[in-house]
């Protein structure tokens, strides 16, 4: 059995990897964050050259119709570099929910636009792992009504896909009558989150929905994140390991001083792990379904975990080097807390977990 990356998705890792190496240095993705366009027009054309807006949309909509762990592959690239560039949302989520739930008109209208990056669906499903300042959206079988919060890819989209309080998602054209949008500032701003108010929206419900659409959203969008977190992590390991080498104090390399060897091998040793954790999970949302859920919560809550710890402990390398903005070190810092919250925190996905494995009920 083959328990590593294919040949093709190397390949497709080396290629991501290469582009955002030329298109996306630090330098860019400060101008990105300290401008009013949270994302790179040129990152994005780069990453449409090689048809990454199409990998999750089927074949016969003009997309690749590729795995979640190509996906992966892909967010794990994205979180070394800090890309500001739409993804998980746009190019995952909502190609997923349109596929498996959209009608054949919103497939038809959407999924060969998103997979040529002509068109960008922003996904809210927050709501559907908790409840945060009484948000929650209410389908009375004709219009939303309440507030959404925390829309992936919110800057500049076309459309909305939604949840409602009972877990069903909705196509929301973003001019429609009755919807106000507002962005929302977190901590990562390589990222574009935003809040959306609902008063008497249309809106088209996907087809057969009893709530297992957004469940599989759920499962996916912690997957993306935890590969997220992974890349974001690797790049703060390998820059703390690269400072240790080249500082020197009393005459010596840091990285000769036992205690700075022991903090860059303690962050390897717990992060290398969760490189196979997120690959089963990945593996697990396209081939073993049932084991899918329980997965995607391993992935996020433990990745979560492990790599808070290598943003602190790599940040702790640097010294007071490492809380400047020179170095940079804070977009990863960021970016790895983010990841760490959407969607459910570890405590909250660790519960999940739980109940998944029949240890605790439901609340």
């Amino acid at each position: 059995m083959d328990f590593g990356l294919s040949q093709d998705q190397q390949l497709l890792r080396d290629a991501i990897s290469r582009t955002l190496a030329d298109t996306c240095p630090l330098d860019h993705v400060r101008e990105c964050t300290e401008g009013t366009a949270s994302f790179s027009d040129k990152v994005c054309s780069a990453l449409g050259e090689l048809g990454i807006w199409g990998m999750m949309v089927p074949e016969q909509y003009g997309g690749l119709g590729m795995t979640m762990l190509d996906a992966a592959v892909v967010a794990e690239q994205l979180g070394y570099a800090v890309a500001p560039v739409p993804f998980i949302g746009s190019h995952v989520l909502a190609p997923l929910a349109l596929a498996q739930g959209g009608s054949q008109e919103l497939k038809a209208n959407w999924l060969p636009r998103i997979a040529r990056g002509e068109a960008q669906v922003a996904v809210a499903i927050a709501q559907t792992v908790e409840i945060r300042d009484q948000s929650s959206v209410d389908f009375d079988g004709e219009k939303l009504d309440g507030t959404a919060l925390f829309a992936l890819d919110f800057l500049g989209a076309d459309a909305f896909l939604v949840a409602d309080t009972a877990g069903r998602m909705h196509f929301v054209a973003g001019d429609a009558a009755g919807l106000e949008m507002a962005p929302l500032t977190t901590i990562d701003r390589t990222r574009s989150v935003g809040e959306l108010r609902f008063s008497g929206v249309a809106g088209e419900a996907l087809a057969d929905d009893d709530g297992s659409t957004s469940s599989r959203l759920r499962d996916a969008g912690r997957v993306m994140l935890a590969a997220d977190s992974l890349g974001a992590g690797q790049a703060m390991l390998e820059k703390a390991v690269d400072y240790a080498g080249q500082r020197e104090q009393f005459g010596r390399v840091i990285g000769s001083f036992q205690a700075v060897k022991h903090m860059c091998a303690e962050m390897a040793a717990r992060h290398e792990p969760c490189r196979s954790l997120l690959w089963y999970a990945a593996h697990a949302f396209d081939t073993a379904p049932d084991e899918a859920p329980l997965m995607a919560c391993h992935a996020k809550s433990h990745t979560g975990e492990v790599h808070r710890f290598v943003a602190r402990t790599s940040t702790e390398v640097h010294g007071g080097m490492g809380f400047t903005d020179l170095l940079g070190l804070h977009f990863w810092f960021k970016r790895i807390g983010f990841d760490r919250q959407i969607l459910g925190g570890p405590e909250k996905v660790r519960a999940e977990a739980a109940t998944l494995q029949g240890w605790t009920q439901a609340a």
